[in-house]
């Protein structure tokens, strides 16, 4: 996991974690409201799980066709990178000449 991804998902773990400790803490707890409420949480728990393996699975699926991309074509890769990468400079130099004026 890279240094981007991992708070994100390091918050969502603690979520997740702090959503079950809920669900523990009011297990004892009597209402009708309360029972409803935990039956909404833990529904949206293992939503949330699914949706977390699915985006992972997509990530996972799109880097190793980026990467098989790449390897297939190398030079139109480089290209492409150094193409965007002076596109980036010419509008971020405009931009700041404009802005530091």
């Amino acid at each position: 996991m890279n240094q981007e991804t991992q708070p994100a998902s390091s918050d969502l773990g603690q979520l997740a974690q702090d959503a079950q400790a809920l669900m523990s803490a009011t297990a004892d707890v009597a209402g009708e409201k309360v029972g409803q409420a935990r039956k909404r949480l833990a529904a949206a728990l293992d939503r949330a799980k699914e949706i977390g393996g699915c985006v992972r699975d997509k990530a996972v699926a799109g880097a190793k066709a980026t990467d098989e991309a790449v390897h297939a074509h190398p030079y139109q890769a480089i290209a492409i990178g150094v193409g965007v990468g002076a596109l980036l400079g010419f509008l971020l130099a405009r931009r700041c000449s404009r802005n530091c004026d």
